[in-house]
Parts: structure tokens; C-alpha cells; sequence
């Protein structure tokens, strides 16, 4: 199903202008769009583009694939992005001149009860962006033992009462199968302080949800195989929401590895593959923070591929 009319009420695309302005757009140019969701990103690309021009997009969610757009220079993928390099060969496009990544969760995926990525529902814990993929959040929590759990917990969701939690979520399980979103709530409810009741609960569930689709994988294994298929000049532009996503982005602009170790040649140069654009990360005005509240928390990162 090909939408030709205006952007259904999926996703407000944060920092729509300025990650657009990052990739320096060739009209004639071949770019990717990594996270389609919506479409805005897409809109604004093609938009940029001349009949000459080409735009393929990712998304591994079915839901996506409402939005895609009826336009011969555009091409949608229904994949994860970590097979970027792989479809860009199928699909003739061995070089890219410009590659955009928005990490962020769609708001339609937080607005769906039956996604189970949001706590302000409660349905089923699913969680999962490729809803053919095999374990689902309530498949975690009733299968892993609970060092499993709280290394999640303590890794994607930086909460310090992990080991607390991962013993609860056990004895939990024990006398009732975890299924719903109210089940994580009953578990998390001694764990959550007024003054920080979302903070916490947005950390646990991202927790769950990074897990439930391997995203820091994917991430890497996508910024990996984007410097490969960029062409010399060609810029990544890449939009993050949280600290382990803009560690990775930021290490990996900066020295080209994922740890952030600076690799110095015989003379002492740092041997790095990208250029970055913006020394320092930008983020959304006050103004778009206001419009859109989910923005608030985007950071982007631009880097041009040396020649």
C-alpha cells in the first residue's frame, strides 16, 4: 500500500531541518534513509532531490510500509538496517552519497497499547519493531535467569536498583506469568520514587526494548557498513536519544571505532575515516521542544567521509 496523500499520524521527525542540512544534498545524488517510520525525513530528502536523484529507505516495522511514498526515485526496504550494505548491492547502490539515522522509537509505536512499548498502557509486553521476530519483552522476563536480567537492566537501562529489580521480576514469575504491561508496573512499583516515577519506568522499559531488538548491535553493525558504502565526501547524518546510542555515534565519528580509542599514525596524526561537521552535538530550539516534547531528549551528530 503506497501512500500518496500527507503523512499519517505516526511521527513528528525531530530535527527535521538541520539532520537534512547535515547531508549537503547533491540533488542528483543516491542517499538513504535508514529509519523511514513516518516519512518525514524521506519528504524533506526528496524534496531536496531533482529527477535524477534516488532515495531508499529502511524500516523493519509492516506498520512503515503504510507510508511509503509513490514516487519513482523512491525505493522501501521492510528491513532492520544492519543489512544496509547487502540490499544496497541488490539494489544497484553500491556508493551512497549520504546516509540518515533518527534512533528514536516512533510515536506511533509509544501511542499503540498493543505494542507494549509504552507504560501509559497497559497491553500486551511485546515490544518488538519486527513483530515476526521470535522473543518478545514478556518472553525475556519469564526465560532469562536473573544475572541475564539485571545486566539488561543495569547496561541499557542505567538503573541502579538492577540487581533488586531482576530479583523481583524472578520471584515475580514464580506465581504469576508476566504478560502485561501492568505486570512490569506491579514488579517496578517498589523500585519507583515519585519525584522520578517516569524517569525510572522510561529507563526500565528501555531496557527491555533495546534488548527485545538487539538495537546497539544493529547500531553498530549499520554505522559500520554506512562509512563502507559512503562514497569519499558522502556525510552520515545520525539523530540519537539516549546516552549508549550517542556514545557509540560520537566515539565512532571521532576515531572510527566503537570504543573511542584514537588510532595515531608514525607521525602522530589521528587516523580517522570521517570529518566530523559539528564539533559540538546539536540540539532541538526551545521553539521545536515546545511543538514536539518527544524532541527533547534528540542529539545530532553529522561526519563526512574523508576523501
Amino acid at each position: 500500500m503506497v501512500n500518496n496523500g500527507s503523512q499519517m499520524a505516526y511521527h513528528i521527525p525531530a530535527l527535521l531541518n538541520e539532520s537534512i542540512d547535515g547531508l549537503d544534498i547533491r540533488p542528483s545524488g543516491v542517499y538513504v534513509d535508514v529509519t523511514f517510520g513516518g516519512g518525514g525525513h524521506s519528504r524533506e530528502i526528496l524534496r531536496r532531490l531533482n529527477k535524477n536523484g534516488r532515495l531508499i529507505a529502511f524500516d523493519q516495522d509492516e506498520d512503515a510500509g503504510l507510508n511509503a511514498i509513490g514516487d519513482p526515485r523512491f525505493t522501501f526496504v521492510r528491513s532492520n538496517f544492519r543489512f544496509l550494505k547487502n540490499f544496497l548491492r541488490y539494489l544497484g547502490a553500491d556508493e551512497v552519497d549520504g546516509v540518515l539515522a533518527d534512533l528514536g522509537v516512533s510515536s506511533h509505536h509509544f501511542d499503540d497499547a498493543g505494542r507494549g512499548f509504552s507504560f501509559r498502557f497497559n497491553g500486551d509486553l511485546d515490544m518488538r519493531m519486527n513483530r515476526s521476530a521470535q522473543k518478545s519483552a514478556a518472553d525475556i522476563l519469564n526465560e532469562y535467569p536473573e544475572d541475564k536480567l539485571r545486566d539488561i537492566f543495569l547496561k541499557y537501562g542505567e538503573l541502579k536498583n538492577a540487581y533488586r529489580i531482576a530479583s523481583a521480576v524472578v520471584a515475580y514469575r514464580q506465581t504469576k506469568k508476566i504478560a502485561e504491561t501492568n505486570d512490569l508496573l506491579a514488579i517496578l512499583e517498589p523500585f519507583v520514587f515519585k519525584d522520578r516515577e517516569k524517569k525510572i519506568l522510561a529507563q526500565a522499559f528501555q531496557a527491555l526494548r533495546i534488548e527485545v531488538n538487539g538495537e546497539m548491535e544493529a547500531l553498530t553493525e549499520m554505522l559500520t557498513q554506512a562509512l563502507q558504502v559512503l562514497k569519499p565526501g558522502g556525510r552520515l547524518s545520525v539523530i540519537s536519544y539516549h546516552s549508549l546510542e550517542d556514545r557509540l555515534v560520537k566515539n565512532f565519528f571521532r576515531t572510527g571505532n566503537f570504543e573511542g580509542t584514537l588510532i595515531r599514525d608514525f607521525y602522530g596524526n589521528i587516523e580517522a575515516p570521517f570529518e566530523q561537521v559539528n564539533r559540538k552535538v546539536i540540539l532541538p530550539a526551545e521553539e521545536e521542544q515546545q511543538q514536539n516534547p518527544r524532541s527533547r531528549s534528540a542529539k545530532l551528530r553529522i561526519a563526512e567521509k574523508k576523501e
